[in-house]
């Protein structure tokens, strides 16, 4: 028989049981690193969706200032035109009473008349006032037209009623009288 060296077999004991505790180690230190790299991935996959959903916070944010900013132009705009048709009735007033006893009177509805424009001014109300301007269909309605050559074709001869813009939107068009051009053709063909 063959008898074992007791420092031999403790040796490869030794051995062994380090062996398997460095692979061990190994096997962990990989495990570790795989995980490290799969938190890292991770990690970064949550850093591009935070920015993502930053990015969509923002973007819905400034969206609903916008439309907020546009429900508060649209309300004013209401209101506006509410008050367009008082405008209208200071101006009547204002032209009706120009005798003497009237005057104080009148200069009491004329102070209003100016506060009401001023503040409707301040809001962001343009008068059109088109007299001698070219028509544009976009700011002005054609209410009569008047053949004559002594202006050019298409000039506003009068302003039957303002019109009124506001932030680029027309409330209400100029109400005008139109010249145009007399066309012998046109006389013919309803002869």
């Amino acid at each position: 028989m063959l008898e074992k060296d007791p420092k031999a077999s403790t040796k490869r004991d030794d051995d062994s049981p380090g062996a398997d505790a460095e692979q061990s180690a190994d096997a962990k230190a990989l495990a570790a690193d795989t995980e490290v790299a799969k938190l890292a991935t991770d990690l970064e996959d949550l850093r591009q969706t935070l920015l993502r959903r930053q990015a969509d916070f923002d973007n819905y944010r400034k969206r609903i200032e916008k439309e907020r900013a546009e429900d508060a132009k649209r309300a004013t705009a209401r209101l506006i035109e509410g008050l367009i048709p008082v405008i209208d009735g200071f101006e009547h007033a204002l032209a009706a009473h120009r005798e003497a006893e009237y005057e104080n009177y009148r200069k009491g509805f004329e102070l209003i008349y100016k506060q009401l424009l001023d503040n409707l001014a301040r809001l962001g109300v343009e008068r059109i006032e088109p007299a001698g301007k070219m028509f544009d269909p976009h700011l002005h309605q054609a209410m009569d037209r008047a053949e004559t050559s002594d202006h050019e074709d298409g000039t506003i001869l009068q302003v039957f009623q303002p019109g009124y813009i506001f932030h680029g939107r027309v409330l209400r068009p100029a109400m005008v009288r139109v010249a145009v051009h007399p066309h012998p053709a046109s006389k013919r063909s309803v002869n």
